[in-house]
């Protein structure tokens, strides 16, 4: 494990660029995916969606934009929704993350409120909506619909399925309330 120095660069460009290629920078990285230990060796161009969807095999988020502008993507890395587009492997040592499948697997009374209310239709941008809402539901359990509004705000949906959005959360929130 190690990763191309700048000494090594600054040789490799000095000396003409050797036949000998510069190592290849890779990095050894250790997280939690829905309360199981991960280390992986990953290159440093590797965002966390590639290594949570092609490596680990989790497909639940989905990749519609790859430029962190749908929301699709979003997972949860300790208690906060970021696009795994836009975020690197490498910079998540350590971190806590959980996925729609995680979500799933714990009954979240949000994936029933989601059924109930008719939230998804293709079904592409529910993960992200699922997994920011539950962000959202772990920071504040009892938000308005302006706060809820707020936090989906970054996720896109095509088939419009947007005003039922804020009524299955409060659904969700509801029912954790009551135990």
């Amino acid at each position: 494990m190690g990763f191309a120095s700048v000494e090594g660069l600054k040789e490799h460009v000095v000396t003409g660029h050797p036949s000998e290629p510069l190592p290849e920078p890779e990095g050894l990285v250790s997280f939690t995916v829905n309360g199981r230990k991960y280390s992986l060796s990953v290159e440093p161009q590797w965002t966390l969606y590639y290594v949570i969807h092609d490596v680990l095999g989790l497909t639940g988020a989905k990749m519609f934009c790859d430029r962190g502008a749908c929301g699709s993507c979003t997972v949860i890395m300790d208690g906060r929704p970021i696009l795994s587009c836009m975020t690197l492997a490498i910079e998540c040592g350590g971190k806590n993350i959980e996925t729609v499948e995680g979500i799933a697997t714990k009954k979240h009374p949000l994936i029933d409120a989601y059924v109930k209310h008719h939230c998804m239709q293709c079904g592409y941008c529910t993960p992200g909506f699922v997994t920011t809402a539950k962000a959202l539901l772990d920071r504040n359990p009892d938000p308005t619909e302006e706060e809820i509004r707020a936090a989906l705000g970054g996720n896109l949906c095509r088939c419009g399925t947007y005003p039922q959005h804020p009524t299955a959360v409060l659904d969700a929130a509801k029912t954790l309330r009551k135990g």
